[in-house]
This record gives structure tokens, C-alpha cells and sequence, in this order.
């Protein structure tokens, strides 16, 4: 168990270091260049083009989902426990000014979401149920060809070993700690009957991610658009009480977020020192957040009815906003301005942002706090379990799905019962590794990304990849 836990804290090193967050940041401003900057420059029409028709109903294709039950299914899986327990982490150990460079790293990776959603669409394909199938080893394989489909199956396997730890397992034990927790503080139960009732828990989720996730992408995507927005708004409006009953400390917060950004000492009394690792921390829980890079989310937006890619790449950029722009930073000011006990220098976690709430409404919230926690981490369950399949499924075809979806939830009773430090720890780190060929794919094809913008302003004639393969195998037989 030590060489595991030596081996795999090297790996994670380099995977979450230096290196590896220069690469994400450096092909996110190579994207944005070659674009335009679409991600600021065409920010209204996104909007437009995604907040701005939430509430439009519209027929949807057999074997897909609408584009914003797609978008629900990506924030499911998105946003969860990192933006709150990551958020507080970031600013516990590099202070106010991680949540500064949060913020370039989102304004970045909305370009580099933007690009793997528009290459998901773009080039998914409909596989022997007639669903839509999509993500970095579909775009990978027919983007670069049948020579690169083993770099889409490097890519699902980090996927598949990553989905039963950080999408499953931590999840889990998120929602039981977060029931346990509530409980106890009420006295509704001893500690001697907490392990029967995560058992429970455990065997009741189980059922229940089983439920919804064998009955396919349409039925993830009724639940997810009914979850996310509710605990979105939920935690949205428990925030905003918290910024408007402390809005005296408001301006000071945001003081502190630009000072700390260049001058953390100034901000943290000389505790943290570094300007490097306010940008590290507040880089690497930016990217752990909203996952632009790791290519996971398109493999939800391809399943998308949407007639253009760029169109579906809107909701890409639409996804990062929400999650990073504000749902952590609404995380950060309920910290700061609810003045939690933050130990500059020493890991933390979500007890900082349910003090905020606390600190503000009273012992009472922490009720709320674990009914949020248990919808966050329930949603990014059902996210990484589409995931999951859709890797199995790239490696061992569409019999595996259901097999593998029996076993992912059987998972959730193992993580309502076990202890998880080195799980989590090596999820993590697959979690990461899912990055190095997805960043491979989408860099070489982002004169793909740049013609379908093109194609999409000019107004010009679209042909998805499925029906153009078509044409071409057609014509080959005519010859």
C-alpha cells in the first residue's frame, strides 16, 4: 500500500503540477486566439443562445436529449463538491487571490470547453441502440483517424478507472457524512448506529443510480434537468442571503481577492508568502471544477439534438460561467464574508463554507448545507455514470454498458461503508490523466473548431460527420 500510495503521489504530482496546468492554460489561450476569443467576444450570443432559451420547449430526435438537458447532465457532473470543499481549499492555501486566477483559468477554459463540445457534436456517432455516442475518443478517431483510436482508448480506460472513485465512490461518502453529520448534531441518532444506516444509504442509492442510469441518456437527462437547476438556484439564493445580511464586509472581499491575486503576504499576514502558489491553487481548482480539458462533459453535450456543433459549443462556454464564475465565487464570498475561521496555510475543506452559512443564519442551516451537499454530489454521480458507459462502451461496445452501470452501482454501497483516502487519491489521478489525450486531440483539431465557427457565422450549408461518412461509403460503393 505504500508503494502504491509513493507511486501514485509522484503521478499526481506531475499530472496536477506545473507542467500539466501550463499545457491546459497554454492550449486554452492557443484556442482563444485562433477563435478569436470567441468565448468574450460572442459571450452575449451564448447567453443568448443558452440562458436565453432555458425555459423553450422543443421536439427532440429518437436516441437524443435536448441541448439543455445535455447542458444539465454536464453541470450534474460539474458542479459538486469541488466548488464547495475545493473552493475553500484554494483559498486556505494560497489565499484570497486563488480565487483571481479561478477566474483566468475559467475565462481560458471556456474556449477549451467551447472546443471539445462543438468536436463532440461534430463527430459523434449513433451506435446499435440508435443513440448519439460522443466525446474526445470519438472526435479523437474519426478527427484524426482510425491510425489515433488507440490515444481514445488511453483516454476511456483513465475514464473508466477514474468514474468509480471520483464519481462514485467520494460522492457517496459525501451524501453519508453530510446525513451523518446532520443527525448527530440533532441527536437523532447515536454513534453506534451510524455504520447500519450508511449501509442503508448505500444500498438505497444503489437502486436508485441504477434506476436512472440503465434507463439511458433521455432518462439521466429528465432527472438532471430537474436536480440541477433546483440545487443551483438552492445554493444561489442560500448565498446571495448570506452576501446581502453581510454586505458590509462585500467590498473588502473583493479587495482582498485582487491584493491576494499579486501580494498574498499583504492579504494572509505573511502566511502565504507565494504569489506562485496563490496561482497554482487557484489554476488547479479552477481546472478541478469546471473540467475544461478533461474533455469529460462533451461526452454529455454530444448526446445533444441540435442542428450545428458551434451551437452546443455555446453551452460549453455557458457551463464554465455558471461553474466557476459563479457558483465559486459565490462559494469564496460566503467564506470571506460570512467570516469563517480561515487557518491560512492548513487544508480545508467544506466545514469553512458551511461555517460561512452558519456563522450568518445559525447551527439551523447546517440541515440545508447537507441537503445541498447530498444534491451536488448525487447529480455528479449520474454525470460520471454516463461517462463511465460511454467509455465502456468505446473500449467493449454497447453490451457492456449495462454491466458496467450494475457494477458502478453496486460501487455506491462500497463508498457509503469504507474508508476513502487512497481511493480518492487515485481517482484524482486518473481524473487527470483523461487530459493528456484529450488535450492531444483537440490541439491538432483546432482548425476543425475554427472552420465549423466559420461555417456557422457564414451561414452556410452544415454537414454532421456521420452523414458525410455516409456520403463518402456510398460513394465508394458506386466506384
Amino acid at each position: 500500500m505504500e508503494t502504491i500510495i509513493s507511486i501514485n503521489s509522484a503521478i499526481n504530482n506531475f499530472v496536477w503540477g506545473i507542467p500539466a496546468m501550463v499545457c491546459i492554460l497554454g492550449i486554452g489561450l492557443y484556442l482563444s486566439i485562433r477563435t478569436g476569443f470567441i468565448q468574450i467576444r460572442k459571450f452575449g450570443l451564448a447567453m443568448k443562445e443558452t440562458f436565453g432559451k432555458i425555459f423553450t420547449k422543443g421536439e427532440k430526435k429518437e436516441g437524443a436529449i435536448t441541448p439543455f438537458q445535455a447542458l444539465c447532465t454536464a453541470l450534474a457532473a460539474t458542479v459538486g463538491t469541488g466548488n464547495i470543499a475545493g473552493v475553500a481549499g484554494a483559498l486556505a492555501i494560497g489565499g484570497p487571490g486563488a480565487v483571481f486566477w479561478m477566474w483566468i483559468s475559467a475565462i481560458l477554459g471556456m474556449c477549451t470547453k467551447f472546443s471539445e463540445v462543438t468536436l463532440a457534436v461534430h463527430f459523434r456517432e449513433i451506435d446499435d441502440t440508435g443513440t448519439y455516442v460522443g466525446g474526445p475518443m470519438y472526435y479523437i478517431k474519426n478527427g484524426l483517424g482510425k491510425n489515433w483510436k488507440w490515444l481514445g482508448a488511453v483516454f476511456s480506460i483513465f475514464g473508466i478507472l477514474a468514474v468509480f472513485g471520483t464519481g462514485n465512490a467520494t460522492q457517496v461518502n459525501t451524501i453519508t457524512t453530510s446525513i451523518d453529520t446532520a443527525l448527530l448534531s440533532y441527536n437523532v441518532m447515536g454513534a453506534s448506529g451510524i455504520k447500519l444506516l450508511n449501509l442503508i444509504i448505500g444500498i438505497v442509492l444503489a437502486i436508485l443510480i441504477a434506476f436512472i442510469l440503465i434507463g439511458g441518456v433521455q432518462r439521466i437527462g429528465a432527472v438532471t434537468e430537474k436536480l440541477v437547476p433546483f440545487m443551483a438556484v438552492f445554493y444561489i439564493l442560500l448565498g446571495l442571503g448570506v452576501i446581502i445580511i453581510n454586505y458590509r464586509y462585500v467590498p473588502g472581499a473583493f479587495a482582498s481577492i485582487f491584493e491576494g491575486a499579486f501580494s498574498p503576504a499583504g492579504v494572509t499576514g505573511g502566511v502565504v508568502g507565494s504569489m506562485f502558489l496563490s496561482v497554482q491553487k487557484g489554476i488547479a481548482r479552477g481546472i478541478f471544477s469546471n473540467e475544461a480539458g478533461l474533455g469529460t462533459g462533451s461526452m454529455a453535450h454530444a448526446s445533444a439534438d441540435v442542428n450545428h456543433p458551434v451551437r452546443q459549443g455555446f453551452f460549453g462556454i455557458f457551463e464554465v460561467f455558471v461553474d466557476t464564475i459563479v457558483i465559486c465565487t459565490m462559494t469564496a464570498l460566503i467564506i470571506i464574508c460570512g467570516r469563517a475561521s480561515i487557518q491560512y496555510g492548513q487544508p480545508a475543506g467544506a466545514e469553512l463554507t458551511i461555517e460561512g452559512f452558519t456563522n450568518t443564519y445559525g447551527s439551523w442551516v447546517s440541515i440545508f448545507t447537507a441537503v445541498a451537499m447530498c444534491c451536488f454530489a448525487f447529480s455528479t454521480i449520474l454525470g460520471w455514470g454516463l461517462y463511465g458507459t460511454r467509455c465502456s462502451e468505446f473500449i467493449f461496445g454497447s453490451k457492456a454498458a449495462k454491466p458496467f452501470l450494475i457494477i458502478y452501482a453496486l460501487v455506491a454501497i462500497l463508498g457509503a461503508t469504507m474508508d476513502l483516502g487512497v481511493i480518492w487519491e487515485v481517482a484524482e489521478t486518473f481524473n487527470g490523466l483523461m487530459a493528456i489525450p484529450n488535450l492531444i486531440g483537440v490541439f491538432l483539431l483546432s482548425g476543425t473548431v475554427v472552420k465549423l465557427v466559420k461555417n456557422y457565422f457564414s451561414g452556410d450549408e452544415y454537414i454532421p460527420y456521420h452523414e458525410q461518412a455516409k456520403m463518402l461509403k456510398g460513394d465508394k460503393q458506386n466506384i
